[in-house]
């Protein structure tokens, strides 16, 4: 019964090798979940996943919701690297890795994001040059979240400095226990140490765990960040949930109080209810979407869009539930504060970032003029 019920960041599963597990039911739950491919519900059997068709799988899913089921692994191994070695990957990539992921027994971080190389990704100089039968990895990573705690890295390198910058870029895969790599935490206001900056020095890579064609890097690179974007965008359906809006109404009557039955402070509702239906809409659009979409079609850029609307409207609930707290969101570590007040606060401190992460909002909007909208640049 503990895994019908909400958790906290802590109850999260993430897998890998030094995965933790907040209650024995949640390794139960991912263990019976990954026996029956269901982690993966749409992958290949013979990959480790459960071989549902799409209808299959969001009747999986509605299931799930109905019960009001908790995922039983998350992991950017399934949201973003996954996909990307089913279109791209060899048949020895496919079956080296995809499995592992599927059971929750390698745990994946994403190398992208450089200290001069942020939204002009292109740009990035982390260079990996031929030896023999690996190349030697040098360069830094910035923003690698959770690569503390991660055992393998998917990585952006730069195999060729004379070709325009988007023609010089490879994919590559390592294990982040490799010799000659360093990861720094970087503390956040919010408290948490989730993103990391990364170093490596003269890192060994296997030629091997190079995925597609070597330069031609850009093009899995673009296709992965609109996996990303669609994953990112779930941060706006957080509060989807008839059972979220309700406890946002609950804790605004707490709060403020109530009158005939509503909260009380009319501005208030008023904001709560644009959230609701703003909120009630993004979820059907996105079921709609998805429901046009066949399983083995891959995200186009009308995932910036997602991407970009998701994430804002996380960060409109985050301010909600601030303006719902009045002064007892203003406390930090002391006495007088409960702590889902304590967590209120960091959540909103952290997302901030939501509109940063995953691309930023500003190239968000770029993305949906040009190559949605088809709007020209001038």
């Amino acid at each position: 019964m503990s895994m019908r019920t909400k958790g906290t960041e802590q109850d999260w599963v993430w897998g890998g090798r030094r995965a933790t597990f907040s209650h024995p039911e949640a390794k139960v739950w991912l263990d019976n979940m990954a026996q029956k491919g269901w982690t993966c519900p749409t992958w290949p059997r013979e990959y480790g996943g459960g071989g549902l068709s799409y209808a299959q799988s969001r009747v999986l899913q509605q299931e799930m919701e109905r019960i009001s089921a908790r995922p039983p692994l998350l992991s950017f191994g399934i949201d973003m690297l996954g996909p990307v070695l089913l279109e791209f990957g060899t048949e020895s990539q496919k079956r080296e890795h995809l499995p592992r992921i599927a059971r929750g027994e390698i745990r994946w971080c994403q190398g992208y994001s450089e200290p001069g190389a942020g939204s002009d990704l292109a740009g990035l100089q982390t260079r990996a040059t031929e030896k023999g039968d690996h190349y030697l990895l040098n360069g830094a990573k910035i923003w690698t979240s959770f690569a503390h705690l991660s055992d393998w890295i998917f990585c952006l390198v730069r195999t060729d400095f004379d070709v325009p910058k988007h023609d010089g870029i490879s994919f590559l895969l390592f294990d982040m226990a490799s010799k000659g790599i360093q990861v720094k935490p970087i503390q956040l206001i919010s408290g948490s140490s989730q993103f990391c900056e990364t170093f490596f020095e003269n890192v060994q890579v296997p030629k091997t765990n190079l995925v597609g064609v070597k330069n031609e890097g850009w093009k899995i690179a673009k296709r992965l960040l609109q996996h990303e974007r669609n994953m990112v965008a779930g941060m706006g359906s957080r509060g989807n949930s008839r059972k979220a809006r309700y406890s946002m109404e609950n804790q605004a009557k707490f709060y403020v109080g109530e009158k005939d039955h509503k909260v009380a402070d009319h501005a208030l509702r008023d904001k709560i209810t644009r959230y609701k239906m703003k909120s009630q809409a993004f979820r059907l659009t996105l079921k709609r979407v998805s429901s046009e979409t066949k399983v083995s079609s891959n995200p186009s850029p009308t995932s910036s869009i997602f991407k970009y609307f998701g994430t804002e409207l996380n960060k409109v609930r985050c301010e909600i539930m601030m303006n719902i707290m009045g002064t007892q969101a203003l406390g930090w570590d002391a006495e007088g504060y409960s702590e889902r007040e304590l967590a209120t606060t960091r959540e909103w401190l952290r997302s901030k970032a939501n509109s940063i992460e995953g691309g930023t909002s500003e190239v968000q909007l770029n993305i949906i003029a040009k190559r949605v909208l088809g709007l020209p640049d001038d």
